[in-house]
């Protein structure tokens, strides 16, 4: 009877494992989809072959590189099973060039059954259950690669698919389809992969026609994964998508079939974004920019899956330390998901492509070649023990008080990079969202940089026009632009649009204690304000900034596309320059006095967290290279309770490194 009863007692056990593990699996595999979560990663290549890993398998090195990283404080790695060594399909052509059948190396038919009817590798698949089982040894997740077709200034496909179109052509995808089905059904019971991702930066593989191409092949990978494993999110693995209608990577198109999307925010390749040192404010908030772009366009979460310097020439090792503390804080803070750096070895000895001429590629690594490692590599394992003694699992998403609307005819990321890094200057937040999208309800929008004749639909200038008399407030820049009952609304008089000679002379003495810089602009319009305030005017007295009122709300009008002309100038939000944020600040004013804690330098960005009604976390990073000392402007009621990173003074004077943070926490009294 006692046996009968114990046996009873591990059925229920039992069922109850059964019961509860999918419950289980899925919670951990929220990692990168949970608002407020956060994975400090890397990309890996073994340290001894780079891509050459797999063809010259060697786990014992390999676990020593995983043990070597976890000790660092590497959570999740992302792989790649590099697609011709684990599909390695081979033609055989008969008379006259016709196909006769598909074949391995050895010539001879693909087995009928198994694995190798789909032309994977059983060599290469077991390769890999090694290796995801040294990563559960050391307690890192695995982020998979699935279609590993293009990697350092390579491409890589099986023998039989050269030369033909991969995105598009059919038997490519029956090929690719199989790829998949095949590894994701080998390897979906292997606890430390999280997430399947389609693969490194693939729409980089082929020059495609149009979006639709781009879709379709999304739709046959996203397929094949979720009929082999739903219980994983789909990770985007691309970069350089838009959010322009016309693109052929588009970033809605991406998220309609993935469940996180993905930036690769590097300066060097990423337009606009290269001009400023690399441990400056507008380098530094690239990774946040760009990922909040994808992420609040997409509606879906956005992981920074791969950053880093690219090598000596851009800077020192100092530099990239600041680069990169600041970075993860500035993640962190915008609720990027993570920060995986590129990559996790330096492969500067390798005498194989690409690294025998991708120039860039060779010192990249957290840890050089002798396994020593780099000063970065100490960073992250600073933040990622800050990660895992917080008071609080997740970060709360950050206030926003705006909205920025991205339009038609303008260069989206251009006019949206530029546009956050002044509201962060000027000391709020905002989301993204474009001019076809539902209008989010906010209480301050942003129309900047206006271009054309039809930059948005008459439809939504008027939603807005409604917000406006609502009680919201509405800015808009013009950039040769026009809109539909534009002087009615706005209470002004234009009686001429010219085109502008020379350039436009801005002059005011009510934003900060004065504000004085010449810029271009395509046309001049001159302005009969009317009753409305004049912000600012040209050295001729016509005005250039002007605010009116609409039923309860204000419109504000800047006659020129400042985020566009800031985009291209070098050191635009470097020290000495204009206080070209004070423009921002002007309107959102308001809105910046309702957060608990606000001060005024222009190079602490502040963001402000609700853990609860009566407690919230402000990060305050310093994303200047000079230590800065501010008087905190703290809400009444309100008082700093206790630091959760770095030290504060007073609750009258704080001190905040340079290329650092400090994390409050911020008590209702």
């Amino acid at each position: 009877m006692l046996v009968l009863k114990k046996q009873f007692r591990y059925l229920i056990a039992f069922g109850l494992l059964i019961l509860f593990a999918p419950k289980l699996k899925a919670q951990e595999n929220t990692l990168l989809t949970q608002p407020g979560s956060f994975a400090v990663g890397v990309n890996y290549w073994a340290s001894y072959a780079g891509v050459h890993m797999w063809r010259d398998f060697k786990p014992e090195i390999i676990e020593q590189d995983f043990k070597q990283l976890s000790e660092n404080g590497i959570k999740v790695l992302r792989i790649f099973p590099l697609w011709p060594d684990f599909q390695p399909i081979h033609q055989v052509y008969s008379g006259g060039g016709s196909k006769k059948y598909m074949a391995f190396k050895d010539e001879m038919p693909l087995p009928p059954t198994g694995v190798g009817a789909n032309g994977m590798s059983e060599e290469q698949l077991q390769h890999f259950e090694q290796v995801a089982n040294l990563a559960e040894k050391y307690h890192l997740k695995l982020i998979v690669g699935l279609i590993t077709g293009w990697m350092s200034g390579q491409l890589f496909v099986p023998p039989a698919l050269e030369g033909r179109n991969i995105l598009t052509d059919p038997e490519s995808l029956t090929w690719q389809q199989k790829f998949i089905t095949t590894f994701v059904n080998r390897l979906k019971n292997k606890p430390a992969i999280i997430a399947w991702d389609f693969g490194n930066e693939c729409n980089v593989m082929q020059k495609l026609d149009n979006y639709y191409q781009a879709y379709v092949w999304l739709s046959v990978l996203s397929g094949a994964i979720k009929s082999a494993d739903n219980t994983r999110p789909i990770v985007s693995g691309m970069h350089s998508l838009n959010a322009e209608d016309d693109a052929q990577w588009r970033i809605v198109d991406q998220s309609a079939l993935t469940d996180v999307l993905t930036t690769h925010p590097y300066s060097l390749w990423t337009k606009y974004a290269s001009q400023d040192g690399i441990n400056t404010m507008r380098t530094i908030l690239h990774g946040a920019a760009e990922t909040k772009l994808y992420g609040d366009i997409g509606g879906k979460p956005c992981l920074t899956e791969e950053t880093g310097v690219m090598g000596p020439m851009t800077g020192g090792e100092n530099e990239k330390v600041a680069f990169a503390r600041t970075a993860l804080f500035s993640n962190w803070a915008h609720d990027c998901r993570g920060t995986f750096w590129w990559c996790a070895y330096d492969q500067l000895s390798f005498n194989f492509p690409p690294y025998n001429f991708a120039s860039v590629e060779a010192e990249l690594g957290l840890i050089k070649e002798d396994r020593t490692p780099k000063p970065v590599l100490n960073e992250l394992k600073s933040f990622s023990n800050f990660i895992d003694k917080l008071p609080f699992k997740q970060l709360p998403p950050r206030k926003t008080e705006a909205v920025c609307i991205l339009t038609e005819n303008q260069d989206n990321w251009a006019v949206g990079y530029t546009s956050f890094v002044l509201a962060k200057q000027a000391g709020f937040d905002f989301q993204f969202q474009k001019a076809g999208q539902q209008l989010k309800d906010a209480p301050l929008y942003l129309l900047p940089s206006l271009k054309g004749v039809d930059p948005l639909l008459k439809d939504l200038w008027l939603q807005l026009l409604e917000k406006v008399k609502a009680g919201a407030t509405l800015y808009i820049s013009l950039d040769d632009a026009y809109l539909p009952s534009f002087t009615e609304p706005l209470s002004i008089g234009i009686s001429t649009n010219t085109k502008r000679r020379g350039n436009l002379a801005f002059i005011s003495k009510l934003l900060g204690d004065s504000l004085r810089f010449t810029t271009t602009s395509e046309r001049k319009l001159a302005i009969d304000p009317k009753q409305n305030i004049v912000l600012a005017k040209e050295t001729d007295g016509n005005p250039v900034f002007l605010k009116s009122s609409l039923g309860k709300g204000h419109i504000y009008l800047l006659t020129f596309p400042i985020e566009s002309n800031l985009t291209t100038l070098t050191g635009a939000f470097d020290k000495g320059q204009p206080a070209y944020a004070n423009i921002y600040k002007e309107l959102a004013t308001p809105f910046i006095k309702e957060r608990v804690l606000t001060q005024n330098n222009p190079y602490i960005g502040v963001t402000e967290h609700p853990l609860s009604d009566k407690e919230k976390v402000t990060v305050l990073i310093n994303y200047g290279t000079e230590d800065i000392t501010i008087a905190p402007i703290i809400k009444q009621g309100w008082k700093i309770y206790k630091s959760i990173y770095g030290t504060f003074s007073s609750q009258k004077s704080i001190t905040i490194k340079s290329n650092d943070a400090l994390v409050l926490s911020m008590q209702q009294q």
